[in-house]
């Protein structure tokens, strides 16, 4: 990610006093760097057990939750629902992610298809 954008992110977060060292900004561009690569590896792996070739958006929600990141699975469909939209008809904007839910089982749905395991601190491994 550009540190550009990295420092975009930072200002809208910091007050508008704060300075920001070219050392921190280059931390968090590692940061995210390693975040996004950590969850496209484990979405490619997914595809692969799969038999698929394609990493889809549905596979890194998935993957995103199956790692414990629940907290982003609201703001990233989201944020992949408003892209769909402002594609327009060339793509398949008219495709939407449903609101995901968590069922009664404890595994969370989202997109079409993709059930998702409860995240591993939410197991009950102890008790048995």
């Amino acid at each position: 990610m550009p540190i550009s954008n990295i420092t975009r992110i930072m200002r809208r977060v910091l007050p508008a006093h704060a300075r920001i060292t070219d050392d921190a900004k280059e931390a968090i561009q590692e940061c995210v760097s390693e975040f996004i690569s950590f969850i496209t590896t484990e979405a490619n792996r997914r595809c692969h057990r799969d038999y698929r070739n394609t990493v889809t958006p549905e596979d890194v929600l998935a993957t995103t939750v199956s790692l414990g990141f629940d907290d982003y699975l609201e703001p990233l469909t989201l944020f992949l629902n408003k892209h769909r939209t402002q594609q327009g008809p060339d793509r398949d904007s008219t495709i939407q992610l449903p609101q995901f839910q968590q069922h009664q089982q404890g595994a969370y749905m989202v997109g079409y298809y993709v059930p998702l395991t409860p995240p591993a601190a939410a197991s009950v491994e102890d008790g048995e």
